[in-house]
């Protein structure tokens, strides 16, 4: 049976914990504890607060909104899910992008009474460009616009509008009310007019191609010497398939070597896959330390001093701005790095470009471009996620300012 990931998004107050919670209470996933827990918090309120699923911190509680990154587990017939609930504030993007970049599919959540809102826009760019392919659109609280059918139609046509320049897929469009469980797991009786599939339908029967990265991609995280006679490589498998015996290739040494064994908790692996910790050993005396990468002999990789990326700046303490240095963290490899060019925004009201002025505030989508002290070894975002993303860091402060995705090389 697979496992679809998936993320809920939109503007504050769209209803998306409502939403999970009610796939969960809908296809039988509460276990009686957690049903009696949510009847005991809501026997105050005339109805089941399905949202209190989800909402699990007390400051969430207290003020009815998702300021965490929650995550939910469940499972039909058919397949398993695992649910990434995102906060909708503007001072929580951090929180989305982090949703984004673990989710194959995107629900968008749209309050049918409010249409398109900022964050709606906001985070669509976000899902889209941080690697989500396919997005659901679920205009929900229907049953506060009397279940009109062409309050959902022209929501419908001012977001397929918003799609056109991102990089989207698949996209489905569902009139929803969470709240009542209408079009969520049982077709709707008061929309008739609606004649497409439920939201767990699509959920269960649509396929979501994952992108699945073969190139071998491992990164040196310590150096095992527990004695004279062993050398050890512990890390993490990046990408692709590692196994016994591969003839490989050491970043930036560029020496090729063979796996002599892999190991993990003390036994010998026969290979070992994408996000396996394990520890390496090499068939030769090689210079490997720290932050260093190793690729299949016959592969290749970006290397260089100079990048461009996409990023989103998350430091609401100080604007990003041409010439400041920070420090550029991806996995292991902490580098220094200079900003040499803001040449252009996101605009996220058109999902287009637009010419930047030379700084960035928080919350904003910029291409960037890096000088570093030393070459890096990556991968294009789109083509290795997980090789092609990194943080940077405050060199004063270590606070994270800005997610970003390596995109290319420049010329310079």
């Amino acid at each position: 049976m697979d496992i679809l990931r998936f993320l809920t998004a939109g503007n504050v107050d769209d209803g998306k914990s409502t939403l999970i919670g009610r796939l969960l209470y809908d296809t039988n996933n509460l276990l009686q504890d957690q049903l009696e827990a949510i009847q005991r918090a809501s026997r105050n309120k005339p109805f089941l607060d399905l949202s209190l699923i989800t909402d699990g911190l007390k400051a969430e509680r207290e003020q009815g909104i998702t300021i965490d990154v929650a995550y939910k587990y469940f499972q039909t017939a058919k397949r398993k899910f695992i649910i990434a609930d995102c906060p909708g504030h503007l001072q929580y993007t951090r929180n989305m992008i982090t949703g984004a970049t673990h989710s194959q599919v995107a629900i968008i959540l749209v309050d049918a009474r409010k249409g398109i809102q900022e964050q709606t826009k906001r985070h669509t760019v976000i899902c889209t460009k941080f690697g989500v392919q396919h997005i659901i659109l679920c205009v929900n609280k229907m049953d506060l616009v009397n279940f009109d059918e062409n309050v959902f139609n022209q929501i419908c046509q001012e977001y397929k509008a918003f799609l056109e320049p991102l990089p989207v897929k698949t996209a489905y469009f569902l009139p929803v009310s969470a709240f009542l469980g209408d079009n969520i797991a049982q077709k709707s009786s008061n929309m008739s007019w609606y004649q497409g599939q439920t939201l767990i339908e699509i959920l269960e029967n649509e396929k979501f191609p994952e992108n699945r990265f073969t190139q071998k991609r491992f990164q040196v995280q310590y150096v095992l010497r527990p004695h004279q006679d062993y050398r050890g490589f512990a890390g993490s498998i990046i990408s692709g398939t590692f196994r016994k015996g591969d003839k490989v290739k050491i970043f930036p040494t560029k020496i090729l070597t063979q796996i002599a064994s892999i190991e993990f908790a003390g036994k010998e692996l026969s290979e070992a896959h994408a996000g396996q910790a394990v520890t390496i050993r090499l068939q030769d005396e090689v210079a490997f330390s720290r932050g260093d990468i190793l690729i299949g002999a016959e592969e290749n990789i970006s290397e260089t001093q100079n990048i461009k990326a996409l990023i989103a700046w998350l430091d609401d303490t100080q604007i990003l701005q041409v010439g400041k240095k920070y420090l550029l963290q991806k996995g292991s490899k902490l580098t220094k790095c200079i900003v040499k060019a803001i040449p252009r925004k996101l605009n996220i009201h058109t999902a287009t470009y637009e010419v930047c002025e030379g700084s960035l505030h928080v919350n904003e989508i910029a291409e960037l471009h890096l000088r570093l002290a030393e070459p890096i070894h990556f991968d294009n975002f789109y083509e290795n996620a997980s090789n092609g993303n990194f943080i940077l860091i405050d060199e004063q402060t270590y606070q994270t300012c800005a997610a970003g995705i390596f995109e290319e090389y420049l010329h310079i």
